[in-house]
């Protein structure tokens, strides 16, 4: 192997006495092997993704050992700090200023909680939150979303919430079993979908299955469904706020990923700001991949893309590919608005969504 003397190249011409293929370098000197490890051009898009993988397995592994388990929840680490979580959302529910039900259903991966509202004749809408955010985000939009809807949001069984799961972590077949199970149980046909973040890529997954119920669905930012997270670098914040919480690395994602932070309640602060600082870590987000062009044209219902201007988690490159491969689609990017842009343009997106749906 003749190396370049420049070791940031990592450009390797020719290969003599290296053997890198069984991992049994011939090289005499340290440098000289690491030079072999380098095998593949490195740009720096790739080491960042890299990176983000590298720390998310630290952060599922070692978190996830550090502290003792005390009772038995696939979510919280104490009992204590499970009441305080769910004294913390009961408050924040209070933000959605409409009438509303609380129901909790028994499925084969355990108990779904499921919040109703909107009147009994209006349609169908089932509502997909985001990761850690719970039901309780769409305080900002429920007013218009359960006015001539008969709204269902239900809370992820994997993540901070009222819904409990009971079985192992789910495969991406049992989450489409586990939402069926509840469609089953309201009897929900040709129903609407509004879904943010990772809800998005869930209603992508339900989307995707054959002789599914589904009619309209709208994704607010969907999270790796189009494309890898936009802009691993910045969104890193959100990882050092689950290995190391504060209340000061709270506030920095909160502005990474909304224009308007200011615009967030208090109240449902707390609670997210709860969500991360008490929720075990787990493998799940690693399981969410960008879905096949295949997967995606497969797809025939009405779909409305929706992107803020300054998000974190999807770009033009996201709509470019929803364009092409859903066959119904429309695309919009909203204006002075990040990821959260439910709640950095609260009435564009509730125009928007309405409009779609109706």
């Amino acid at each position: 192997m003749k190396h370049s003397k420049n070791p940031g190249n990592f450009k390797i011409t020719e290969r003599e006495n290296c053997n890198y293929d069984s991992l049994n370098c011939n090289s005499d000197t340290w440098s000289s092997c690491i030079q072999c490890i380098f095998i593949i051009k490195l740009n720096f898009t790739v080491m960042t993704k890299f990176l983000l993988q590298f720390f998310l397995v630290i952060l599922l592994f070692g978190c996830s050992s550090s502290k003792k388990v005390k009772f038995d929840d696939y979510v919280f680490h104490t009992k204590k700090e499970k009441q305080a979580y769910l004294s913390s959302y009961d408050k924040a529910l209070k933000l959605w200023d409409i009438p509303y039900t609380e129901e909790n259903i028994k499925t084969s991966y355990g108990t779904a909680h499921v919040i109703l509202a909107g009147p009994k004749n209006g349609k169908d809408l089932v509502l997909l939150h985001g990761m850690d955010a719970s039901s309780t985000m769409w305080f900002p939009n429920i007013k218009s979303l359960a006015k001539n809807h008969r709204t269902y949001a239900i809370d992820f069984l994997m993540e901070p919430g009222k819904s409990t799961l009971t079985a192992k972590p789910l495969s991406k077949e049992e989450i489409v079993l586990f939402y069926n199970e509840i469609f089953n149980y309201y009897r929900l046909k040709n129903f609407n979908i509004v879904a943010a973040s990772r809800g998005g890529w869930i209603a992508t997954l339900l989307a995707s299955q054959k002789n599914n119920s589904i009619d309209k669905i709208v994704l607010l930012s969907p999270a790796q469904t189009f494309k890898f997270i936009d802009k691993p670098g910045k969104t890193s914040s959100a990882l050092m706020l689950k290995l190391f919480p504060s209340e000061k690395k709270f506030g920095k994602t909160l502005k990474t990923f909304s224009t308007h932070p200011e615009k967030i309640s208090p109240v449902y602060k707390r609670q997210f700001y709860l969500a991360n600082k008490y929720a075990k870590s787990n493998s799940s987000m690693l399981k969410m991949t960008p879905f096949s062009n295949e997967e995606l044209k497969s797809i025939n219902n009405p779909v409305l893309v929706l992107i803020g201007d300054q998000d974190v988690i999807n770009s033009e490159e996201s709509l470019t590919r929803a364009k092409e491969f859903l066959p119904n689609s429309k695309t919009r990017i909203i204006k002075d608005a990040g990821h959260f842009l439910s709640i950095d343009q609260t009435k564009i997106v509730n125009d928007a969504i309405v409009n779609f749906l109706e």
